[in-house]
This record gives structure tokens, sequence and C-alpha cells, in this order.
């Protein structure tokens, strides 16, 4: 019987020894965020492609660079094109009216004789006629003018016709061997890796004597102190986003420092394969040095509220109860929450002691 006895005494010692949490109620502020992660950008960072294949033979930047809209950043050897080139200036030389101005003006002289020609011709018809009228001369004289004066006519028109096609075919040659030359020059360019924007150079891909092609990445470009933070939210949070709200931004190169951004930017499309939405934020408060692809985590503020009754997440149960210091349970209406905190909007009142479930 005494060891029944020690054994109960054992057991309540532990019940009383065995003391639970409590919490009271407070009052205090609360805001509902949205997590986010995501990459710095440069502003109009891009990267940049030539549509031709080539070895890479001159680099006019290093990385880091400053660079301007319309700088050459590499280019890519083109001997073939070069070639094409000097052909397409020959043939555009050869092509212009200058140069076949000797046919114009052999085109021209011929007009100019059938012209003078056709008017004497005419005036011998005339002269003829007039003979003949008078009964002085033949017939046969009057019908071989009359012939000479068709026949001058005849000539008169398809020297004018022939001077006209030879302009207009010259027109056309011009027009099409200089086409030629702006295109060849144009494809010229395409070996040449030119600026899209005033920034720096990030990163380049390629060096002196390697293959690019078409489907190769050249280069990295962007503004040099403008960023533009990309988040990741999920597609159960993304509703809740809007135009203006507040970012709490920690990036990991600056760790226990906070930077304050707004959201300036939503993409209205979902990545299905992530199963998130891209927004961007603009900094307000921003770090003294920034470079693309750093890495952050960020809290979009959604709201605040301030002056509610709060208690810890943990000392709430099934979504709505709580266990008062008697052992009562309690219905609860719940609003904003947070990692920690939720605020209860009625069901019980400030200093009331809870019991950690």
């Amino acid at each position: 019987m005494k060891h029944v006895i020690v054994m109960l005494s054992f057991i309540t010692l532990i019940g009383c020894g065995k003391k639970k949490e409590t919490f009271a109620v407070e009052t205090g502020n609360i805001t509902e965020a949205v997590y986010a992660s995501g990459k710095i950008k440069a502003k109009n960072q891009y990267t940049a492609y030539l549509p031709v294949n080539g070895i890479v033979n001159q680099l006019f930047v290093e990385e880091g660079d400053f660079i301007k809209k319309g700088m050459p950043i590499l280019s890519l050897a083109h001997e073939t094109q070069k070639i094409g080139i000097n052909n397409a200036a020959s043939n555009a030389n050869y092509a212009q009216l200058k140069a076949n101005q000797d046919k114009l003006e052999e085109a021209k002289a011929m007009v100019e004789f059938t012209q003078n020609k056709l008017k004497l011709d005419s005036l011998n018809y005339l002269r003829q006629q007039a003979l003949w009228n008078k009964q002085i001369g033949s017939q046969l004289d009057l019908e071989q003018k009359l012939v000479n004066y068709k026949n001058a006519m005849s000539a008169n028109v398809s020297a004018s016709s022939k001077l006209k096609d030879l302009k207009r075919q010259l027109d056309l040659n011009a027009q099409l061997t200089s086409g030629n030359l702006k295109m060849s020059n144009q494809q010229a360019k395409d070996f040449t890796l030119f600026s899209e924007t005033d920034g720096r150079v990030f990163e380049l891909y390629k060096k002196i004597g390697e293959l690019a092609t078409a489907q190769s990445a050249l280069a990295v470009i962007g503004s040099e102190k403008d960023f533009i933070l990309e988040l990741q939210v999920d597609e159960y949070d993304v509703t809740k986003i809007a135009l203006g709200q507040q970012v709490m931004v920690k990036l990991d190169s600056y760790k226990g420092k906070v930077f304050e951004a707004v959201i300036s930017k939503i993409i209205p499309i979902m990545n299905e394969r992530t199963k998130s939405f891209t927004v961007e934020a603009l900094f307000t408060k921003a770090p003294s040095v920034l470079y693309p692809n750093l890495s952050f985590e960020a809290n979009i503020v959604i709201q605040t509220k301030s002056n509610v009754l709060l208690i810890p997440r943990n000392y709430l149960f099934n979504d709505s109860l709580v266990t008062k210091e008697n052992g009562e349970q309690v219905v609860v209406h719940t609003g904003l929450m947070d990692y920690q905190k939720v605020e209860i909007l009625n069901g019980i009142s400030a200093n009331e002691t809870l019991l950690k479930p």
C-alpha cells in the first residue's frame, strides 16, 4: 500500500508542476503583407544578339564600361560581305545618270535630228501641195513628199519614245543599284553590334576568335544607375497587388537592412511553369551600390491597422477558437494576420488572459 501512495504523490507533483503558457490580450498595430522574392534588374536591361553568324574579330568595349546609344560593342568578320558592298558600289556608280550622260545626249541628238527633218519634210510637202494646186509639178512628186513627211513623223515619234524609255531605264537602274548598295551597307551593319541604350556593359559572352550565331547571346546592357526590382508573386496573392503599394525589401548582400520601394508595374500574364506573376517595383530608398541579378526577399504591404486587439497566432486553433484562463473555449472572429499575430474583431476583450493550446 505504501508503494501506491508514493506513486500517487509523484503523479500529483508532476501535474502541479506543469504550468501552461498564457497571454494577455493586447492592442497594437498589424500589417497584412504578401511575400515575394526576386532579382534586381537594371532599367532598360536587355540581352543583345546579332541576326548573322560569324567569328568575333573586334571588341570595342570591356565589361563594366559605360556606353552611349549607337556606340559599337563588337563586330564579326565579314569579308564576303565587303566584296558584295564593293560590287554593289561599282554597279551603283555605273548606273548613275551622270555615268550614262553620253547615251542620253546621243538619244537627245537623235530626237533633235528627227524633229528638224520632220519640219523640213513637212515644209516640202506643203510647198509641193501648193504647186500641185496650181497644176505645177507631178502627182509622183507630191506623193513622194508626203511619204517623206510621214516617215519623218514616225522617226521623230520613235526617237522621242526611245529617249523616254532610256531615261526610265536609267532611272530604274540607278534606283535598283542604289537600293542594292544601301541593302549591302545595311547588311554589313548586321555584323556589328551597337548599343540600343545609354548605360553599362554588364557582361560580354564572346571573346575574339569565338563563333557567334544568330542564337548566341552576345552581351547584357542596361542602365548604369537606375534599377528595377522584379518580384515573383504567387497566383493566390496577385489579386491583392496594386500599383503604388509599399514594398519592404531585404537583399542578401545587405544583411540586416531593409529598403523601401513601390509597385510600379504588374505584368498581366501568369508563368504557367512557376504559377506566379512578375511584378516590378522601384526603389524609394535604395542601397548605394547595386548590380543586376542580386537576389532579394520582399513584403508587399497590402494594408495596415492601428490600435486593434491582437493575440499570437499559436493561441488560435481551428481558425476561430481561443481558450480563456478558466478553461472556457470562446469563438472569435479574426481580421488581418501576419506571420506572428492575428487581429481579433470580437469574442474577447483587451487584457483578458488566454491559455496557449
